[in-house]
């Protein structure tokens, strides 16, 4: 994503742009909104994408119902009945070429509008479009449904039978399966205004254009973090090893590949053991098997090297607490079917500055434009740490792959300031709040 767009969201009142990059950081006060803006991410994703209804209460995030999301005006202006959200995307190896080259890509454009159903907040228009085509799926309070097709040739509309509309009712927002067969030659696709008739010809070209409109080029949905993740245990028991965003089956997945696949347990176990020497956290991770197979109880071990000896391997749960948090953190960026997007909250809780320093070379490393990470944080080493790998040049990261998002509160509103990076390293664009508080701090210590 390269934009979010948002109005009248939480506690986003006015219509506002956010500056997207492959690493974004969201900085500012608690209660500013940073966490409802990665909750938003989310769920774009799922209504352009999973054609889904998104679900604004899903595990990490928690943001209640329509009357805690939708703006709360105050007065006699009240609650916003919509809010609206909206991204811009460059697609595949597009988007590289065009970062390469520094010109503007193609992309496309989605955009949603939520309103209410009951207590929930439901999606009831969807458009998306690019320079040479738009859709624009529309749901009226009765769930009737119509689909407006636009493209240079015309524009045509599908008031969608409410048997075709029963069956998405209560999940799919965009049916595709449906769609794509309704323009073939379809007498339902009247046109508008002057428009020619859809003929069978351009009813494919248009089926090609909704191919290339759903095509994800973000792959996977995606993975969201918690802000604290699952304590250690002494001793885990095999379990399914599917994501979550607590990080709780990160042990099994680590068994998992130790028992199973020897070359993807050597790599994975290299990786972490790069950034745990480089963070100052361990120097070698072990699993400790209990049994002869993978079905039986194990063990995690972490070993920390002396000058002269390398120590004894430690249970992950008789090591420093930061260790067990920024494991499922790092596992996540470094298996093998990572997802392109990541959401991580807070990731360098319980961590040592050196080691919050660490995290932020590793998320240098790690972001390019087929990898976007978006990171809240409340760590000023980590935050040093990205604009000195970007000035020195360590990794292959540039100014513009960084994008810092500021939130400012104001009353009952919050202001996003989009910051960027020069070659220098330098903060561009910040406002006087944004180191107002540490000036202060520092005038203090200096009895100024």
């Amino acid at each position: 994503m390269d934009e979010i767009r948002l109005k009248n969201f939480r506690c986003f009142r006015e219509e506002q742009t956010a500056r997207m990059a492959p690493l974004t950081l969201l900085v500012g006060e608690n209660s500013a909104g940073k966490t409802s803006f990665m909750a938003l991410i989310r769920a774009l994703w799922d209504a352009a994408y999973g054609y889904v209804i998104p679900d604004f209460k899903e595990p990490p995030y928690d943001l209640g119902s329509f009357d805690e999301i939708a703006h709360y005006r105050g007065g006699r202006a009240g609650r916003a009945p919509a809010f609206v959200a909206a991204f811009r995307a460059t697609l595949g190896s597009a988007a590289r070429r065009s970062r390469a080259l520094k010109t503007p890509g193609p992309s496309h454009h989605f955009e949603v509008t939520f309103g209410r159903r009951g207590v929930a907040a439901v999606p009831i228009k969807s458009t998306f479009r690019r320079e040479d085509a738009a859709i624009t799926h529309e749901i009226a309070r009765d769930m009737s449904r119509e689909v407006r097709f636009t493209t240079d040739k015309g524009e045509w509309l599908w008031q969608m039978t409410r048997e075709a509309a029963a069956r998405f009712a209560g999940g799919e927002l965009v049916p595709r399966d449906v769609i794509y067969p309704a323009l073939v030659g379809s007498q339902d696709v009247q046109p508008v205004a002057n428009s020619p008739t859809l003929t069978e010809e351009e009813g494919q070209r248009l089926q090609q254009l909704l191919f290339d409109f759903f095509a994800t080029p973000f792959g996977q949905r995606p993975f969201a973090s918690a802000p604290v993740r699952s304590k250690p245990r002494r001793t885990y028991d095999p379990s399914r090893p599917t994501r979550n965003p607590e990080g709780e089956t990160i042990p099994m997945y680590l068994s998992t590949a130790f028992f199973e696949d020897k070359r993807s347990w050597q790599a994975l176990k290299e990786a972490l053991e790069g950034f745990g020497k480089e963070a100052g956290l361990f120097d070698e991770i072990a699993v400790k098997p209990l049994g002869k197979r993978g079905s039986e109880p194990f063990q995690m071990h972490v070993r920390k090297f002396g000058r002269r000896s390398k120590g004894p391997l430690r249970n992950l749960i008789d090591v420093g607490y930061g260790v067990s948090q920024v494991l499922p953190v790092i596992t996540e960026l470094f298996r093998d079917e990572a997802t392109p997007m990541f959401l991580l909250q807070q990731p360098e809780v319980h961590l040592h500055p050196s080691a919050q320093a660490a995290l932020g070379s590793l998320f240098c490393e790690i972001a390019h434009p087929g990898r976007q990470l978006v990171v809240e944080t409340h760590s000023d080493h980590m935050m040093d740490r990205v604009r000195m790998d970007v000035r020195d040049g360590t990794t292959k990261l540039t100014p513009d792959d960084v994008s810092i998002l500021f939130f400012e509160r104001g009353d009952l509103d919050v202001q996003i300031h989009s910051l960027r990076l020069d070659a220098q390293g330098n903060v561009l664009g910040a406002p006087p709040s944004y180191r107002r508080f540490f000036m202060e701090e520092t005038r203090r210590s200096l009895r100024l």
